[in-house]
Formats: structure tokens, sequence, C-alpha cells
């Protein structure tokens, strides 16, 4: 019975002159969300509102579930349309959409209407108080209770149509794709990663990703588990570049020159350097990591420090607070868990000191990086320059 969706959005209402702006990009996700299906949708924005409309057929819970993955939204309602042909004709409608939508009549209910339209004959009030009434002489066994109903049953005058919906479905919320800037993910093959990604892109903020791969250490399964996470999160985030760095040079150089308990920080220090290079390359306004405090060692205070100090960009750590299960609720959540879990190690767990320093003192790791100078400059400069670059869409 539906053909539209009425399309509700959240803090998009408080941007003041730059609404419009907001709107108009949460109108190109709608359509990049639906761009993909067989049927021809038509996104329109009039008033205030955000329609979708199609005349043909579709599978209803995959286009609500294509929605419902749009930053931005807060609320997806499937609505009949009507013509305006009069009070009788749209009460008729009304009475028609509560039989076919509620079958059992064993609830109380509240009518609830908006016009755009100030030259209907009725009010808001008058017009909810007519067709509340209606509803009762036809279906005898509900009730009005108009403070907590159980059904809400919304009608909207709008300049072309007449607008009936009653179920309203939970959106993500946020902020529309592009709307706050660029930012890159250090996208590894852990269940961290892709849930900071998610959390950042809500705010609106466009992601590429950057992944460390380790060859012959790591598999081409371990790459292909980051490029099918990568997939997962621009099904939320939108269209990403994947940046894929040989590590594994740069890795052993640092294992042959460093003091072992030090390589992990000295290689996270590495491996901000290179997304930052490629973050610059790109735009973006800063780097996103999933890092948690004190999850593991090169986790602590002091050795976000230490990582900190090798980059001038700022780094972003939406996750920063969380504790692991929180962050494996979330991953669960928007789908990314199963494909995190995977027995493909990356190279942050391929090359880990057995006692790693968990205090590390930045003068003492810029120290241990000296011994790498005239060693690892060509290395870096070969892993730049032989990067792999995936289109994720």
């Amino acid at each position: 019975m539906y053909h539209a969706f009425l399309l509700k959005y959240g803090e998009i209402g408080i941007k003041g002159k730059n609404r419009y702006l907001f709107e108009e990009a949460l109108v190109d996700s709608v359509r990049r969300a639906l761009k993909d299906f067989p049927q021809e949708f038509e996104v329109t924005r009039p008033s205030g509102r955000i329609f979708v409309e199609c005349k043909e057929d579709f599978d209803f819970e995959d286009v609500l579930h294509a929605l419902q993955n749009v930053f931005g939204l807060v609320e997806i309602c499937p609505v009949v349309l009507v013509l305006d042909e009069g009070f009788d004709k749209l009460a008729e409608k009304v009475v028609e959409f509560v039989d076919k939508v509620y079958p059992e009549k064993n609830f109380t209910f509240k009518v609830k209407c908006r016009r755009s339209r100030k030259d209907y004959p009725l009010d808001s009030m008058q017009l909810a108080a007519e067709l509340g009434g209606r509803i009762l002489d036809a279906f005898p066994t509900l009730s009005v209770d108009v403070h907590k109903p159980d059904v809400y049953i919304y009608v909207e005058v709008r300049t072309h149509n007449l607008c009936i919906y009653s179920k309203e479905y939970e959106g993500l919320g946020g902020l529309p794709y592009g709307t706050s800037g660029k930012a890159m993910l250090l996208l590894s093959g852990g269940i961290d990663s892709p849930v900071a990604g998610f959390r950042v892109a809500k705010r609106g903020v466009k992601i590429d990703a950057i992944y460390f791969h380790a060859p012959p250490y790591t598999s081409e399964r371990a790459k292909q588990k980051v490029v099918d996470l990568a997939h997962q999160v621009a099904k939320y985030s939108g269209p990403m570049n994947l940046y894929v760095v040989n590590f594994t040079d740069i890795q052993l150089c640092i294992l042959d020159h460093c003091p072992h308990d030090e390589l992990t920080i000295i290689m996270r220090r590495y491996m901000m350097a290179i997304a930052e290079h490629f973050a610059k390359e790109e735009g973006c306004m800063g780097l996103i990591t999933g890092e948690s405090i004190g999850q593991v060692a090169s986790q602590t205070m002091q050795s976000l420090e230490c990582t900190n100090a090798a980059v001038s960009m700022p780094v972003y750590r939406p996750l920063i607070a969380y504790d692991k299960q929180e962050i494996v609720n979330e991953s669960q959540k928007i789908g990314t868990f199963e494909t995190s879990i995977l027995p493909y190690e990356d190279c942050c767990t391929i090359f880990v000191a057995k006692h790693p320093v968990t205090k590390p003192k930045l003068d003492r790791i810029e120290k241990s990086e000296t011994h790498l100078v005239g060693f690892i400059e060509p290395l870096l400069e070969k892993a730049i320059d032989e990067v792999e670059v995936i289109s994720i869409d």
C-alpha cells in the first residue's frame, strides 16, 4: 500500500541560514542510497520536508533498510499520498488506512494534523477532531487518548496532495555525508577501527581509509578482510578510497635497528606519518583511529602522546573512552563484527613486542628513531610510491 516515504531529520533543522546546504546534502545521500534499485525513486524537498516517491511497486523492507543507513535521517515514515478531493474523501481515505494498517481494532489513538496550506478550510485542530470522529464512527472498539495513545495517526495537508501515515522507523541520525569536511581512517582488520570510522562519518565527515599490509607475514585474505570492512563502513559513510601500503620492509627495518620493547610504538608513529602524507594529498583535515585509553600497551596515555607527536594534523579518536564491550556491541550493531573476528592477522599483531613499553618517553623514542636514519627513508619513499588505491563504493 505504500509508494512513498516521509523522511525526517533532526539537528539539521537548527542550522539557520546554512540549513538548505545540509538539506541538499541529505537529499543527495538519499538518492545515492536508492540508486541501485531497479525502480525509479523521486526525492523532493518541499516546505522543510523530504519525500521519496515511486510509482512502481518495490521491496518495502529493502528500501526501508537502505534509508535507515543514511546519516542525517532520524525517522523514516511510510506514507500514503492522496489527492485533495475535499474533507469527506480525505476522511474516507484515513478510515481505509486505519483499517488496512491495524487489522486488530483494540487500541487507543490520537490524530495529529499539520498544514503547509493555510487556506485549507479546517485548521489543524479542527481537522484532527473531525478525522478522529470519523475513525470512531467506523471502528467503535477504538478509543481516543490525547495524552498517551497507543497509536498516532498523522495527516499532513501539502500544497498538491495530502499525506497519511502512522508508523515511524528509527534512522541513524547524525549529519549528512560530506557536510563536515574530510578525514583519513587508519583501518586495520580489528574490531575498533571500523566503528571509529562509522562514528566520525556519522557527524558528516567524508572518510578515506588506509591499511598497512605486511606480506608475506600477512596473507591476501587479511587484505581482503580489510577491503570487506571498508565496503561495510562505506554502506553508511559513502564512497571512499582505500590506500593499501606495503609496510613489511619498514617494520623489518625498525625490528633490526630499534629496541624490541619500543617496536610497537615506533611502528605506530611511522604508520601515522604515512597516513598523514596521504591525508594531506586528499585534502583531509585529520586522522581517525580506533584507539581507546589503556586497551593495549600502545594505547596508554603516554603511548598516545608519543603517537600524536609523529604528525602535525589533529588525530580524532571517537572511541577513546569506550570499553571493549561497548565497541563490540556497536560493531555488531553496524554489521562489521563478524568480519572483524575472522582469523587473519594484520601487521600490528604479527610484529608485536613480547614485553612492549607501556609508558614510553617521547625523547627516548625519538632517540631510538635516530638509529633508522639512512635506512628507513628509501623504504618510506618506496612504500608511498607503490601504494595501491582501491575505490570503495
